[in-house]
C-alpha cells in the first residue's frame, strides 16, 4: 500500500547526496563501446529525454535540473564497469544511476558499488534471471523483463511456427547462459529439441569452428543468443559464408538496425523477440522519440525513458535527492494507486507529487514493479522481411 511521505520528515531523517548548485547529478552508465555500442546512444538519449522533460518543467524539487553524467560500462568488462560506476558515486556524487545495460556488468556494479553505497540503479536492459535474486537491499530495479519470460515467449513462437529442432549458441556470460537455459527448458516443455547448446566468446575474428560444431548436429535452425555488434554477428556471418545455416532465431541482444544493415536480405526469414508493445503509451513515446531523433523502434528505448522518468518522480516523491529517499519511493510512484502518468506527462506527475498526491507511473512500457523491483513486460515477435525487422505479434 502506498503511503504519502512528508518531505520534511525524510530530509530530517536522512543525509542528502551532493548537489551542484541547482543541478542534480544522475549517472548514465551504458556500453558506449563494445558488443551493443550501436544500441546505447538511443538508450541514453531516451533516458536523458525524460531528464530534460523533468528539468524543463520547473516542477522538480522547486526548480532543480538533472545533469546526466555518462560513463562506459563496456557491456563485457566488469572491472572497468565497476571502476566507472565508483567514479560516478565518489567523484561525481550522483544521486542515482541509470543503467547498466548487459547483465554481467550490471550485476557487478550492483553488488560491488551501488548497493554497498546505498545508491539506486535502474537498468533498462539487463535481463538475466539471476538478477532477480541478488541481495540488493531494495536498491536495484529494472524496467526490462527477465529472460525467464523471454525464453518462454520464444519457445512459444517456435512451437506455433512448427519449429521443433534447434541448435543454440550463446555469448559466454550471465546474459547468454541465463537465456539459453530459460529457452532450453521452455522449448523442451513444449516438445522441442535443443540439439546442441554451445557458448561462444565475443571479439573473435573467426567463428568457423563454432559454426562447424553447430552444423554437425544436423539442425536446420540456429538460435543466436549473443550481441549484434560482436560475437552474434560473427556467428551469423560464418554461417552464411559456409552455407551452414540460413534460418536464424534471434533474441533481444541481436535485435537492431546495425544487424539488418550489414546482412540485408541475407537475413530474410530470421525471427526473434525483443521487449516492447503497442500500447497507447508506447505509441505516444514513439512519436516523442521520433521528434527527438531517437530510433523509435530501437531496442530498450521505451524502457530507458521509463527508467529516467521513474528516477525523477522518485526524487520528487522523496522531496529531496536523498539516495535512500529515492529508493523508498520508487515502488510508490511506479505502482497503483495514484494518478496515471504516461510519456510526456512527467510535469503532471511532479505537480501531483508536490501537492502531496500519489502517482501511478505507467509510461511507455506499462511499468508495474513486482516485489523485487522488476516488470513482467510484453514482447514483440519479429521477422526480417526485405532486410528489415517487422513486428508480427505482441506477446
Amino acid at each position: 500500500m502506498k503511503k504519502t511521505l512528508l518531505a520534511t520528515a525524510i530530509v530530517a531523517a536522512m543525509t542528502t547526496s551532493a548537489l551542484a548548485g541547482e543541478e542534480v547529478k544522475v549517472g548514465v552508465i551504458l556500453g558506449f563501446t563494445g558488443p551493443i555500442e550501436s544500441l546505447t546512444p538511443d538508450m541514453a538519449a531516451s533516458a536523458e529525454l525524460a531528464f530534460k522533460e523533468a528539468s524543463a518543467s520547473g516542477q522538480l524539487l522547486g526548480g532543480k535540473t538533472i545533469k546526466p553524467i555518462r560513463k562506459d560500462s563496456t557491456c563485457i568488462d566488469a572491472a572497468a564497469a565497476t571502476a566507472n560506476a565508483e567514479a560516478l558515486i565518489t567523484a561525481e556524487g550522483v544521486a542515482a544511476i541509470f543503467g547498466a545495460d548487459c547483465s554481467g556488468v550490471t550485476g557487478a556494479i550492483a553488488n560491488n558499488v551501488a548497493v554497498p553505497n546505498g545508491v539506486v540503479m535502474i537498468s533498462p536492459s539487463a535481463t538475466s534471471p539471476g538478477l532477480s535474486t541478488i541481495k540488493d537491499n531494495g536498491f536495484f530495479f529494472r524496467t526490462a523483463p527477465s529472460d525467464a519470460r523471454q525464453g518462454q515467449v520464444l519457445a512459444s513462437v517456435l512451437q506455433r511456427r512448427g519449429i521443433k529442432d534447434v541448435a543454440v549458441t550463446f555469448t559466454n556470460n550471465d546474459y547468454g547462459k541465463g537465456l539459453a537455459n530459460s529457452f532450453a527448458n521452455a522449448f523442451k516443455a513444449v516438445g522441442g529439441k535443443v540439439s546442441i547448446s554451445a557458448a561462444h566468446e565475443d571479439g573473435k575474428a573467426d567463428y568457423s569452428a563454432e559454426v562447424g560444431a553447430l552444423a554437425a548436429t544436423g539442425s536446420k535452425h540456429l538460435a543466436v543468443f549473443g550481441y549484434l555488434d560482436q560475437g552474434g554477428k560473427g556467428i551469423i556471418q560464418a554461417s552464411i559464408d559456409a552455407g551452414a545455416f540460413s534460418d536464424f532465431i534471434l533474441a533481444d541482444g541481436m535485435i537492431g538496425e546495425s544487424l539488418t544493415k550489414h546482412f540485408g536480405k541475407d537475413l530474410n526469414g530470421a525471427i526473434g523477440t525483443v521487449p516492447g508493445g503497442k500500447t497507447e503509451g508506447a505509441q505516444v513515446f514513439a512519436t516523442m522519440a521520433d521528434k527527438s531523433g531517437i530510433k523509435k523502434d530501437g531496442p530498450y528505448v521505451g524502457e530507458s525513458y521509463d527508467a529516467g522518468a521513474l528516477l525523477a518522480l522518485a526524487m520528487q516523491a522523496a522531496g529531496s535527492t536523498n539516495r535512500s529517499g529515492i529508493q523508498t519511493n520508487l515502488m510508490r510512484i511506479a505502482n497503483a494507486p495514484g494518478t496515471k502518468i504516461g510519456p510526456g506527462e512527467i510535469a503532471k506527475g511532479l505537480k501531483v507529487l508536490a501537492s502531496g498526491g500519489d502517482v501511478d507511473y505507467v509510461g511507455a512500457t506499462n511499468v508495474e514493479f513486482n516485489k523485487v523491483g522488476e516488470v513482467l513486460g510484453s514482447f514483440k515477435e519479429l521477422e526480417v522481411k526485405n532486410g528489415k525487422f517487422e513486428t508480427i505479434k505482441i506477446h
